[in-house]
């Protein structure tokens, strides 16, 4: 038997021995061929002792068929595909059954269901999936150019369905389009964004996470220390958390688009007054942030930083981040390369 790992132990009627007895259910990952190419996934398997050993593995039906859906998912993964769990989650978030998230996209009745279960999409049916993932409005053109497909009491029960994602998470949408489209020029991975692709969601978890712990948090303290958790996990690890770009500023690094990205709707920022300016940009903790997204050792970066500037007022931070080498060696306006961010001093 190949190297594998003991799941459980299960009482049940063993199709090699031909005896009621107590069978391992075992995984191991294996390595097959398909579509030409090779991939890697977990696979589930009986064990029975009391079989010869040359025939002592067998799986039942559910088995072969998870077996198979790991095959063709881990397949997916390596070619940038959605996976099937990711496709029905698109079709749940929109409460739709699998024939008539087909008929939306004005597809065969059947294709969800093989996509779900069986088949592996091409990149065209696979485009089409994203380009409704996250933008209702786009679920919203498709109901309209296949509204045919559906009587008028289901069409008006979709439409109804999909109006109501337009609420909950439009406006987060449009925000996050502003603020990637500052991003257009920086696409490439490059010495600018730490060679990490720009991401949201991790930006959204990464400032609710330094607001759980930084009581007083305001903008110009958090720009900083936004610079710092990137800086940081470059020198580490050769790539930065979020993706952002930064700019040399009078006041220290600042984000590209940093007025787009105080704007998302996921980010709990409140403008209060303050005695000494007309207005301040306070940020809170965000209410049911899932922070799942921060790897342990992305935590672990940020919990540095909060630890090393916590009681920082913003000019503290504003005059360390002055005699950094990525702040001395640029000037007002540039792009702060995270090359120099290797040259950052000791928490």
């Amino acid at each position: 038997m190949e190297t594998s790992t003991l799941v459980r132990k299960v009482y049940m009627d063993c199709p090699l021995c031909d005896k009621t007895h107590e069978v391992e259910e075992r995984k191991r990952f294996v390595t097959i061929t398909l579509k030409g190419e090779e991939v890697t996934y977990e696979e589930r398997f009986y064990f029975c002792a009391n079989a010869d050993e040359d025939e002592n593995e067998f799986e039942t039906g559910s088995m072969t068929n998870t077996n198979l859906l790991n095959a063709r998912n881990a397949y997916r993964v390596k070619n940038g595909l959605l996976t099937s769990d990711e496709i029905v989650a698109i079709r749940e978030n929109y409460g739709l059954s699998q024939v008539d998230l087909a008929r939306l996209l004005g597809w065969g009745e059947a294709t969800i269901s093989r996509y779900e279960s069986k088949a592996i999409q091409d990149e065209a049916y696979d485009a089409m999936l994203r380009l409704i993932k996250d933008n209702p409005l786009i679920a919203l053109e498709f109901l309209k150019k296949n509204a045919a497909k559906f009587s008028v009491l289901k069409r008006t029960e979709i439409r109804k369905k999909i109006v109501e994602k337009l609420d909950s998470y439009g406006k987060e949408y449009l925000t996050r389009q502003a603020f990637e489209g500052e991003y257009a020029d920086f696409e490439e991975l490059s010495d600018s964004n730490g060679f990490t692709p720009l991401n949201i969601d991790k930006i959204e978890a990464v400032i609710s996470y330094i607001a759980e712990n930084v009581s007083n948090l305001f903008k110009v303290k958090l720009m900083k220390m936004l610079w710092y958790v990137d800086a940081f996990s470059y020198k580490l690890n050769g790539c930065a958390v979020t993706g952002m770009v930064y700019l040399h500023n009078d006041m220290g690094a600042l984000p590209v688009g940093h007025y787009s990205l105080m704007n998302l709707e996921n980010l709990n920022v409140q403008e209060e007054e303050s005695y000494r300016y007309d207005s301040m940009l306070h940020i809170y903790p965000t209410k049911g942030m899932d922070y799942s997204i921060l790897s342990a050792d992305e935590k672990k970066i940020i919990d540095k930083v909060i630890e090393k500037f916590k009681n920082y007022k913003a000019k503290d931070i504003i005059d360390y981040m002055h005699k950094e080498k990525a702040y001395t060696e640029t000037r007002s306006g540039d792009i702060i390369p995270f090359s120099l961010a290797k040259e950052i001093r000791e928490f």
